[in-house]
């Protein structure tokens, strides 16, 4: 549902292998030299796409030959690649560039974006064209709800990637609860009904197949104490796992829905302009940020996200500032007009586009 289907039919060429027809995966999982046969009809310099590889990794033989042997070049498509590692398939080291496609950004929907809509209802494109182009919000809502259905039914129980389809799912619906806040892995154990290995286990299965990421703090003794924050990927999608996809969302609910929305923005542009930046969060005692930006040059600057215009309880922020004194910290305003500073201790609050416009400028 990030549109990367709808990408590749972009490209002018004519050889599509589309493994998410049943017929296509059947047929290619049973012979897969029939594969082989049929790109090595194809000229040199052909482009090839194969969409969804990680349904028949024994094609990834074949396109290894085809680039080497053929001169072929490939588009090579996937919603997750945890079969391909899991399975030791060949992951074309050195031959192949890895580029990630993500719900929408804030520019790329342009003028029409509302940063209400986006925590209510999510930026998957087909969302945000019914939601911000057709005002069609029933059919977003349904279209959410069964996001979840076919992620169960495709990814888990179609790739095998959980024993127990039930236990992830019961996994699922408290992953959903705890997004944005500090995970005690033994509490999810407990809640869930599962040991805190399979639990673990659960959280890689999110990350492999794309549905969210680990922020880790910042300090490596803290991070031992493994208690990162999840963010899912899209925050119409965390509704939906929430149930939440007929309510407005309340006030207390907007901080984490902000603060996903802003992880995952910062996200999106680092990959598309292709930064080396590590995010993390910091916390020491009882204090925390939510964000800090690292390059290999050292920390490169500290975010703290707010919903409302009363901003206080910036202890993280104060206790941050006497750690490094030197770091750039700022303040990502959900509902801030333009900026203002802090007169107490210099902390300058930004709207969240001008704050992710100060991550662009790094």
């Amino acid at each position: 549902m990030t549109g990367k289907t709808k990408l590749v039919e972009t490209f002018s060429q004519t050889n599509h292998f589309d493994l998410l027809i049943p017929e296509n995966e059947l047929s290619y999982k049973k012979e897969p030299k029939k594969f082989w046969q049929e790109i090595s009809a194809l000229s040199a310099g052909t482009r090839i796409v194969v969409d969804e590889i990680q349904r028949v990794p024994a094609l990834l033989d074949y396109v290894q030959l085809g680039i080497e042997k053929k001169g072929l070049s490939f588009i090579l498509t996937g919603s997750s690649a945890r079969k391909l590692k899991k399975g030791g398939a060949n992951l074309l080291g050195g031959r192949a560039a890895d580029f990630k496609l993500h719900p929408l950004t804030s520019e790329e929907t342009g003028d029409k974006f509302s940063i209400n809509l986006a925590l209510q209802y999510g930026n998957l494109p087909k969302i945000c064209t019914l939601v911000l182009l057709e005002n069609n919000l029933d059919e977003a809502r349904l279209l959410l709800k069964s996001y979840l259905t076919t992620y169960i039914k495709e990814e888990i129980q179609a790739e095998a990637l959980a024993r127990s389809v039930e236990n992830f799912q019961r996994f699922l619906d408290i992953a959903g609860q705890a997004n944005a806040q500090m995970i005690e892995f033994s509490n999810i154990s407990r809640d869930s009904g599962v040991s805190a290995s399979t639990v673990k286990e659960y959280y890689s299965i999110l990350e492999d197949t794309l549905l969210g990421q680990f922020i880790w703090p910042l300090n490596r003794s803290e991070r031992k104490k493994a208690r990162p924050r999840f963010y899912f990927f899209d925050c119409g999608v965390v509704r939906a796992i929430q149930q939440r996809v007929y309510d407005v969302p309340t006030s207390a609910e907007k901080g984490h829905l902000f603060e996903t929305w802003f992880v995952n923005e910062l996200t999106r542009i680092r990959d598309y302009k292709n930064r080396q930046h590590k995010f993390s969060l910091w916390r020491q005692d009882r204090h925390e940020v939510d964000i800090v930006i690292e390059s290999g040059s050292g920390i490169k600057l500290a975010i703290e996200c707010k919903t409302g215009k009363n901003i206080d309880e910036l202890h993280g922020v104060y206790a941050f500032k006497k750690v490094f004194p030197d770091v750039p910290v700022i303040i990502a305003s959900m509902d801030d007009e333009r900026p203002r500073k802090l007169e107490s201790r210099g902390i300058t609050v930004y709207p969240w586009k001008e704050a992710l416009e100060l991550y662009v400028a790094l």
